[in-house]
């Protein structure tokens, strides 16, 4: 087995009402910046020992669609890296 991290990036779908980018997109808007847009964003770092980097995408996907992320409202992406 080999140790690997896997990166879990959990965001709302597009047209999904987002209060908190609004929030901060407002907030950096009257700091000055000028955005198109602002989106938020989880993630989620998980250490786990697996077969393959295949194996340990496919152990983050089930962690992903069984907890982290609502697929209803949620997209998310996932990275492995070897540790």
């Amino acid at each position: 087995m080999t140790a690997y991290t896997a990166t879990v990036t959990v965001r709302l779908k597009q047209g999904v009402l987002d209060p908190e980018a609004e929030t901060t997109k407002r907030a950096l808007e009257r700091l000055g910046f000028d955005l198109e847009g602002l989106r938020s964003a989880d993630r989620f770092e998980v250490d786990l020992d697996a077969d393959s980097p295949e194996a340990a995408t496919d152990r983050a996907d089930e962690m992903a669609e069984r907890l982290l992320a609502n697929p209803t409202i949620h997209d998310y992406d996932v990275h492995v890296t070897e540790r």
